[in-house]
Formats: C-alpha cells, sequence, structure tokens
C-alpha cells in the first residue's frame, strides 16, 4: 500500500463514521478555538494596557532643582520657555521645603472645642499650569492665573483631601483658610490628581505669596509630554530651564515601556497557553480514546487487511492518518473560529484586535500533531494484532 491508498482508506475510515468523526472532531474544535481565542485576546488586551500604561506613565518627567548659593537655577517663569518645546503638553514649577511641609492650617479664626479646624498640611507654591502638570481637575471653582500672581493677592487652592480635612465643602461665600497668622482667600478645589496624588492633602499658594513661607526657589518641574517624545524632551528640558547649568539639573525620565511591557505580556500569555493546552489535552483524550474504539471494532477488518498481506506499518499508518485528519480538521475549524471570536470581542469592546499570523498559521498544524499524538497507541496496538487472533 502507497500513501495515497493508505490515504484513500482513512479518509473512507472517517466518513464511514460521520457523527463519530464530527464528535470526536468537536474535542480539538474547542482546544484550539481557545487556545487562539485567549492568545488573541490575551495579546489586544494588553495592547490596550500598554497604550494606557504609555500614556499615563511614560509621558511624565519629574526634574529635580538642587539649591545653591547665589541665584536660583531655575527662574519661575522659565516654564514658559519649557511650554514651547514641541512634544511638551503641560508644566509646572514647584516649590517644597521641610518647613512648609507641616503647617498649622485652619478653617475659620473660631476657637471651637467641639470641632478640628486646625490641620497641618503641606503647603506648596507652584506655577498657573499646576492643574494640567498634575493631570488633575478643579472639582470647584478655578486655579489662580497671572493676573493673581503678578498682583500679590492672597488666595490660595486647596487639594481635595485638604479641602475635606478643612471641612470646605463650598466656595460661594469666598471662604478663607488661615496659614500661621496669615488669611487666604480659597478659590478653587483640585482633584482627580493621577500624578503626585499625595499632593491631594496640599495648600496651593502663588510663588508671590509662598515668599512669605520661605518658599522663594523651584525646587521641582514637573513635565508632561506626548508619547513617544519622553527621550527628546527630557534631553532639552535642563537647558530650557536654565541655560549654562543644565548639568546641575537632575532629570527623571521613566523608562521605556518595552521591558515592563514585555514581561506582563509574557506572563499574561503564559497563563492563557496553559488553559489553551489543557483544552487541546482534553482534545487529545476524546480522540485517543475514540480511535482505540475504532480499533476494537475493527479488528476483524485489521485481521483480513493482514492475512492479504498487509504489513504491520501499514495498519499503523491508516489509523495514525485518520487522527491526524481528525486532528487538523479540528485545528482548521477552530483556528477559523478562533479568529472571528477575536475580532467579534475586540468590536465589542472598540479595540484594535492584535493576533500573530503565526498564531494562526500554526494552530492547525498544532491540531495535527495533537491527533498524530492522541492516535499513537491505538495505532500500535492494531498494528501488533495477529491475523489468526483478529479473524477468530
Amino acid at each position: 500500500m502507497d500513501l495515497r491508498d493508505q490515504a484513500g482508506e482513512a479518509v473512507a475510515g472517517l466518513l464511514a463514521r460521520p457523527l463519530r468523526t464530527a464528535l470526536t472532531t468537536l474535542g480539538t474544535v474547542l482546544g484550539i478555538t481557545t487556545l487562539v481565542v485567549t492568545l488573541g485576546v490575551a495579546a489586544t488586551a494588553g495592547n490596550q494596557v500598554v497604550g494606557h500604561f504609555d500614556a499615563l506613565v511614560a509621558t511624565a518627567i519629574t526634574v529635580e532643582v538642587p539649591g545653591t548659593p547665589g541665584a536660583p537655577l531655575v527662574a519661575w517663569d522659565a516654564v514658559d520657555r519649557l511650554t514651547r518645546l514641541r512634544g511638551v503638553e503641560s508644566a509646572a514649577a514647584l516649590s517644597e521645603s521641610e518647613d512648609t511641609a507641616n503647617l498649622s492650617v485652619r478653617s475659620n479664626d473660631i476657637v471651637d472645642p467641639a470641632r478640628i479646624t486646625t490641620q497641618s498640611l503641606p503647603v506648596v507654591a507652584a506655577t498657573t499650569g499646576l492643574p494640567g502638570a498634575l493631570r488633575g481637575t478643579m472639582l470647584r471653582g478655578r486655579f489662580y492665573d497671572a493676573g493673581h500672581v503678578r498682583r500679590g493677592d492672597r488666595v490660595a487652592v486647596l487639594g481635595d483631601q485638604a479641602a475635606r480635612l478643612l471641612g470646605i465643602t463650598r466656595l460661594d461665600g469666598a471662604p478663607a483658610v488661615f496659614i500661621g497668622s496669615h488669611a487666604y482667600t480659597v478659590i478653587g478645589v483640585l482633584g482627580g490628581l493621577r500624578r503626585e496624588r499625595d499632593l491631594g492633602a496640599a495648600v496651593f499658594v502663588p510663588p508671590t505669596a509662598g515668599a512669605r513661607f520661605g518658599l522663594r526657589t523651584v525646587t521641582r518641574v514637573l513635565v508632561n509630554t506626548g508619547l513617544g517624545a519622553t527621550a527628546l524632551v527630557a534631553g532639552q528640558t535642563p537647558v530650557a530651564l536654565s541655560p549654562g547649568n543644565e548639568d546641575l539639573l537632575q532629570v527623571v525620565a521613566p523608562p521605556g515601556p518595552t521591558r515592563a511591557r514585555d514581561a506582563a505580556q509574557d506572563d499574561v500569555n503564559a497563563l492563557f497557553l496553559i488553559l489553551g493546552l489543557v483544552s487541546l489535552v482534553v482534545g487529545a483524550v476524546g480522540i485517543a480514546n475514540v480511535t482505540l474504539v475504532t480499533v476494537l471494532e475493527r479488528v476483524p477488518e485489521i485481521g483480513l487487511r493482514r492475512a492479504l498481506g498487509a504489513a504491520r506499518r501499514h495498519v499503523a499508518a491508516q489509523f495514525l492518518l485518520e487522527s491526524t485528519l481528525i486532528g487538523l480538521a479540528g485545528g482548521v475549524i477552530g483556528t477559523s473560529l478562533g479568529v472571528v471570536a477575536v475580532v467579534a470581542v475586540s468590536a465589542a469592546r472598540e479595540w484594535t484586535p492584535l493576533l500573530d499570523a503565526r498564531l494562526a498559521l500554526a494552530a492547525p498544524v498544532a491540531g495535527a500533531v495533537v491527533g498524530l499524538l492522541a492516535g499513537l497507541y491505538p495505532a500500535l496496538r492494531a498494528a501488533k494484532m495477529q491475523p489468526v487472533d483478529s479473524l477468530r
């Protein structure tokens, strides 16, 4: 028997029992479909997570400004030059110190033993672009502007946690907070911070007002860039902030997310790969079981073939071809269903489907290999049968 004869006999054997063949193929279909869907959805979802990770983390730059005797390294208006750089979306300069990290702040000037109105809160001087630099929103009121800074107005903006601690929930009555002996009108509450969330418990004042508390020089600059511009902006920022002293500034730029992304993606893929392999094992057990039952049902046929001169390898090859064809058919159908499922899930979630073409090509081959391995034991058992015993 040549290969064509064996292939014809294998196809005839499968078509002789179409319902059993379809049910046996279903196990491989489910295994391959699960494998393709899990890996495809994992890759698609991972791509979305990485996009959010890039937007929220990989675009943030912090510049640490050391204190030096004499003139400050970074002027308050240097941020204006920084925002003109291509790729910079928002920036703000801050002044913080240990002396202002726990100042006494109270919401009124009345001593009420039944109510705690005094809190120890950090006071921070910042430029007008702080809400954008912190990726926050004004929950109430507004942030101070250049006019407040120029006039030296005694205004303040509270972080949402600071406002809650001080019991300030409304601004229509122009509430004031007392920092030490100085009164400041609260004009806004800043919250929803997606960067430097600890500043939600701070009191923000203009640089002119911060000078009263020793906050005269810039200690930090927060910069947000567009995607892909972090490395370029990180190199240009020191020059824009302090020409000639750029070597003294320390730029903290986030590392590229590639390594962390790949590690997380590998972990997710490994998890879903295990789930897909378990499904494949279940399908392989089904193929092996049905093939073994088929061998036992076709004992007379095997004996007749052997009596007519078929070698053991011919019998083994026939059953191996049958199980391999079952696995291949299940692989092709499962791959097709898996690809459709990945596209459907992506469309429902409004994601961009991401599926490796190598996976779509390798999945049918994997199904065929599973079928081949599953039929190995039944084929060897059929090949070892003696013609006399089989015919008897």
